[in-house]
């Protein structure tokens, strides 16, 4: 399997930085093939703006997704960007890790997927008509490959469970899973979550590694979480809303958007 790791951490010597290793040297050991973009490291440009996009007039309106779209249709994307969509065409399997602040993904993760994820080969594809809505929410692109999110967070575990104040982890990172990863066709594996991470003392360490390292060796076969695909049925075509006889377990929230015996648990 390929496997391209996307690493957002400003410190190698981070406790992020080591779990990345403790992933590679696992991966690596399973036989699958690892390529790392460390966006700190190579000083990725996390702003989307004019910059981008070089055959856009100087005296036009700057619209981002009409841009990144004339763009990515004529191979005019810039260098860094196209390195990134190779890497993402290659993968097998797309990993995201970062530390969890203020409630998401660093803004230099967040730029690279503003700025990777071009019109036309993120969103923005497929028909769209009465009986489809784009190829997006579990079609797309990049269908058929895994994708998942390694991620550590200062607060305790306690403090995202279902009744804590910093709400449920599951619904922090919804956004990211089935907005990012689901929405242009990834099958998204539950993510990692390494809790109390500044706290950690050497058996801690060796404890969520270890956890780390068995998620690695199931990277091919854990299964997905159960999004509803949006053109399966679930949903009305063109206003997006779930059929009213579905999600009777939850009746609003995220929980709408899995299937009905995930979300009853």
């Amino acid at each position: 399997m390929k496997v391209l790791l996307v690493f957002a951490h400003p410190e190698p010597r981070s406790l992020n930085g080591a779990l990345r290793d403790v992933a590679i040297k696992e991966l690596e050991a399973q036989g699958h093939e690892v390529r790392v973009s460390d966006l700190y490291a190579d000083g990725w440009k996390s702003e989307i703006d004019r910059a981008d996009f070089p055959l856009l007039a100087q005296d036009a309106r700057f619209r981002p997704a009409a841009a990144s779209g004339e763009a990515f249709a004529d191979n005019a994307l810039t260098p860094d960007v196209k390195a990134e969509q190779e890497k993402l065409l290659w993968a097998d399997t797309l990993i995201l890790q970062f530390p969890l602040w203020w409630f998401s993904m660093p803004a230099i993760l967040k730029g690279w997927v503003e700025r990777v994820y071009a019109y036309g080969f993120a969103y923005g594809v497929g028909e769209h008509s009465d009986k489809r809505w784009g190829d997006r929410y579990g079609e797309g692109m990049l269908a058929g490959k895994r994708a998942m999110l390694i991620v550590t967070a200062g607060g305790w575990a306690e403090h995202y469970a279902g009744r804590g104040i910093n709400g449920p982890i599951d619904d922090l990172l919804f956004p990211i899973n089935h907005g990012i990863l689901f929405y242009p066709g990834y099958d998204v594996l539950p993510p990692f979550v390494a809790y109390r991470v500044d706290r950690l003392d050497e058996a801690g360490f060796a404890s969520v590694a270890e956890r780390l390292r068995e998620r690695m060796r199931t990277l091919g076969s854990a299964p997905p979480i159960p999004y509803r695909q949006q053109n399966g049925g679930d949903y009305l075509i063109p206003s997006m809303q779930l059929r009213p006889e579905l999600g009777e377990a939850a009746a609003t929230g995220f929980a709408l958007h899995l299937k009905d015996e995930m979300a009853t648990d």
